[in-house]
């Protein structure tokens, strides 16, 4: 097996180099940190059998490839809802905040018209891996890809499979919920609008919303950005696993010229 991103007792999270991301190996990329706070939240009890529909991801400072402190909070106890605040902290200082909403599950069935539709895109068994991608990034090593339309060097909308490989806590198993999230950093990449020898873009938060639990392992970005005049935009993706569409996922983008 693989060597894990974090090995975590209690409320210390030790970090290997396998999180690094893209622009320096002492910095995490952006998706370790964001599944390490979904592992968080699944560990958290709730009063009446809940799911999570919200988590949102505030990338307060560069995380560094160094130990993180879990902060959790319970901000809303309720009959229906419950509202969680999560923290990671680099030598006392706060580098990621997030929050958290889950809903009370209601046993009725809903009309079938309540499902998301099905993925019309091929199936990841079907599709090739991207021509090019930066591999030598340690987090990426982990993480497995096809594409089922366009492409990293092909500015526009795309739509990619991901697979995460490497386990994010040692001992814990990667839950659908955590392979979703880690899918989701990856919406701005996806779907880029520039040349990337020319610009570089990086997101400041994350914020996924699920209209049902994903299922197995394989997570599909069907993704695209817009940017403003400004040079700030937004990157949106619909979320799909193999059984068919279930969430959306946000990233509010930096856009610079190299």
């Amino acid at each position: 097996m693989l060597e894990s991103i974090y090995r975590v007792e209690g409320a210390a999270a030790e970090t290997s180099a396998f999180a690094g991301g893209p622009w320096s190996p002492k910095l995490q990329h952006g998706a370790a940190p964001s599944s390490l706070i979904c592992w968080a939240v699944e560990q958290l009890p709730s009063p009446v059998p809940m799911r999570l529909v919200r988590l949102t991801v505030d990338l307060m400072r560069p995380v560094p490839v160094a130990p993180l402190t879990i902060d959790t909070e319970v901000v809303r106890e309720g009959r229906k809802i419950q509202l969680l605040s999560i923290r990671l902290l680099a030598d006392g200082i706060e580098v990621v905040r997030a929050s958290a909403l889950r809903i009370r599950i209601d046993a009725q069935e809903p009309p079938a018209i309540a499902h998301g539709p099905a993925v019309a895109l091929p199936m990841p068994e079907l599709c090739g891996p991207p021509d090019f991608f930066a591999t030598e990034t340690p987090f990426l090593k982990g993480i497995e890809m096809r594409v089922a339309r366009g492409g990293f060097r092909i500015p526009g909308p795309a739509a990619i499979w991901y697979r995460a490989t490497r386990p994010i806590v040692a001992d814990a198993s990667i839950s659908p919920l955590m392979r979703a999230v880690i899918a989701s950093d990856f919406c701005n990449g996806t779907s880029s609008v520039f040349d990337m020898k020319d610009w570089t873009f990086i997101n400041a938060d994350l914020s996924v919303s699920l209209g049902r639990e994903p299922v197995g392992e394989w997570i599909l970005l069907d993704a695209e950005t817009w940017v403003g005049p400004d040079c700030v935009g937004i990157a949106a993706a619909r979320l799909a696993d193999t059984k068919g569409y279930f969430g959306r996922a946000v990233q509010s983008v930096i856009f610079e010229k190299r």
